[in-house]
């Protein structure tokens, strides 16, 4: 802990100024189009540009069987691209008509394992006998939408695994990066791929074919359950090459947390990939909880509670916490939810990301969240204001305001009555004597006219004035 008492000190300096010194962002908003169908993203290509997003994170591409949406999370083959959701030629296609309206891909892909499908190929081998039948019987249709390698053979077999043990100590971890997730009651579990010379050139011809494509990202799912060395064997310098590439490593805070010192740390140390920002989101959840304050999201990041905006995937919810039942205690109230949604588009650093889903989990909270227009209000704000920096006006208990250079100004208020922040503005670069507008729906114009200004932020509500 020692390691972060000068940024400590440092940053209590800077709070007392009201200044946040952070990487200037220069980070597209990416919308999570999670568990759509492919077709369907591609019939939404000009709606997705019009709403603000500049990336799609879709759903895994390669063979995958089942209706559930875990199912997409359970790879047979590389090889092809084949599921309920769509085939390769699908995928070809979704990814041309987004990049035609400057959207770009992004590719959800599974590093750690197969298919946990112990009934049907206990010889481990992938994708099996049945799927290879299938293949047979129409191999026109399945060569043409090979990635890569021959479809008359398996192209794993039991020497591609580890041993088939399930994790029991998610504390330890050895057995989080080299043992089995399994589901209990007997489950074999996850079957988890080793790092051996056959197993990365699969992976990396795998992710070079959607490279290929047109893919210009790669979320790295289960990145927790991976051994550094695994990954930075598979993602090599001319992979990453032109790629945003960033890993899922689920932690309950930042610094001096358990999972965040053992997993997220050595992540960020032992490659140079971005990551979700979970610190964050445990900073934002605690800032909005009953006794917790606003003042905690001034600069989360120098205390360690939020990782550098360059490396950072910003979110106020992922797939994983409605669709767990383990996570589902981080579900936001809706109001907080779309109050946090203000914080991470008008703050400097990261790259935020939306959610919209099918309702999988039947809280039926975010379908068509991506095209809501406060949320394309907020989208507005953070690509008009990238590369501003940023400066904490006023902040307390209940709300925080802060400026993103002389173009935009948020202010938030998580409790139940107004709040009037009273602000100097006589060494402010906010122009005054001009109209900065809301842009989250309420059409609220703040017009600095002197050197004190109040700003009166209506009962949990969020402002993001435009100039």
């Amino acid at each position: 802990m020692n390691r972060f008492l000068p940024r400590w000190r440092t940053a209590l300096t800077a709070i007392g100024l009201g200044i946040v010194a952070l990487t200037p962002a220069q980070a597209d908003v990416i919308l999570h189009a999670f568990n759509w169908k492919y077709a369907d993203v591609q019939a939404r290509a000009e709606q997705i540009r019009a709403a603000g997003y500049r990336m799609v994170l879709v759903a895994p591409a390669y063979k995958s069987e089942g209706g559930a949406w875990w199912s997409r999370y359970q790879p047979q083959d590389y090889r092809v691209i084949h599921h309920p959701l769509g085939d390769t030629n699908a995928f070809k296609a979704m990814v041309n008509a987004l990049n035609a309206k400057g959207v770009r891909v992004y590719a959800d892909v599974i590093l750690n394992h197969m298919a946990n499908e112990a009934w049907r190929r206990p010889d481990l081998n992938y994708p099996g006998s049945a799927v290879l039948t299938t293949y047979a019987g129409n191999t026109s249709y399945y060569n043409g939408l090979r990635l890569f390698g021959t479809l008359s053979q398996n192209f794993l077999g039991a020497g591609d695994f580890g041993s088939a043990n399930c994790i029991n100590n998610y504390s330890d971890v050895w057995q989080v990066q080299n043992w089995r997730l399994c589901g209990g009651s007997g489950d074999a579990g996850l079957p988890d791929l080793v790092a051996n010379s056959w197993v990365i050139s699969q992976q990396q011809q795998y992710l070079q074919a959607l490279k290929n494509m047109g893919v210009k990202g790669f979320r790295i799912d289960a990145a927790k359950h991976m051994p550094n060395s695994h990954m930075n064997a598979v993602l090599t310098s001319t992979i990453k090459s032109g790629m945003h590439v960033f890993g899922e490593i689920i932690t309950g805070g930042g610094a001096g947390e358990t999972e965040y010192d053992r997993f997220l740390a050595p992540y960020l140390s032992g490659t140079d990939h971005g990551a979700y920002d979970f610190p964050l989101f445990a900073s934002i959840r605690g800032a909005f909880s009953i006794g917790g304050s606003m003042s905690q999201l001034v600069d989360p990041g120098a205390f360690g509670q939020a990782l550098p905006g360059s490396r950072a995937v910003t979110f106020t919810v992922t797939h994983d916490i409605p669709n767990n039942s383990g996570f589902r205690y981080q579900i936001m109230d809706p109001t907080d939810e779309t109050l946090a949604y203000a914080y991470v588009m008008g703050r400097d650093g990261g790259v935020p990301m939306v959610y919209s889903d099918n309702n999988e989990s039947g809280d039926n909270r975010w379908v068509n969240a991506y095209n809501r227009a406060d949320l394309k209000g907020m989208i507005r704000f953070h690509n008009t204001v990238q590369g501003s920096d940023m400066q904490v006006l006023s902040h307390g208990q209940c709300h925080i305001v802060f400026r993103r250079g002389n173009q935009g100004i948020v202010g938030i208020n998580k409790c139940g009555s107004t709040v009037n922040a009273t602000v100097n503005m006589n060494n402010s670069v906010l122009w005054w004597n001009t109209n900065y507008t809301d842009t989250v729906g309420s059409g609220n114009v703040v017009r600095i006219t002197s050197g004190s200004h109040t700003f009166s932020l209506p009962a949990r509500t969020a402002r993001m004035w435009l100039r």
